[in-house]
């Protein structure tokens, strides 16, 4: 996904895009440990999307941008 579409969602939202995000890598380093994947960048793919999410978290934290709210889901409106 890409980051304009993150910035549109709310904080809870991005939490649990990430929770998701940490559980399917976990299980993916799981099956590498006992099997072949068919897709390995699918590793790297899923830390670089974490990673942006997070980034977007600490912007928002830093007051770099700004999060919709539960009401403003949608807007996506940044600051600057």
């Amino acid at each position: 996904m890409k980051p304009e579409k993150y910035r549109e969602l709310t904080r809870e939202e991005l939490e649990r895009s990430v929770r998701d995000l940490r559980e399917e890598l976990f299980n993916l380093k799981f099956r590498v440990a006992s099997q072949k994947l068919d897709n390995p960048l699918k590793i790297r793919e899923l830390r670089r999307e974490i990673a942006r999410i997070l980034t977007i978290m600490h912007e928002e934290d830093k007051g770099i941008s700004r999060l919709p709210g539960p009401g403003e889901a949608g807007q996506g409106e940044r600051q600057t």
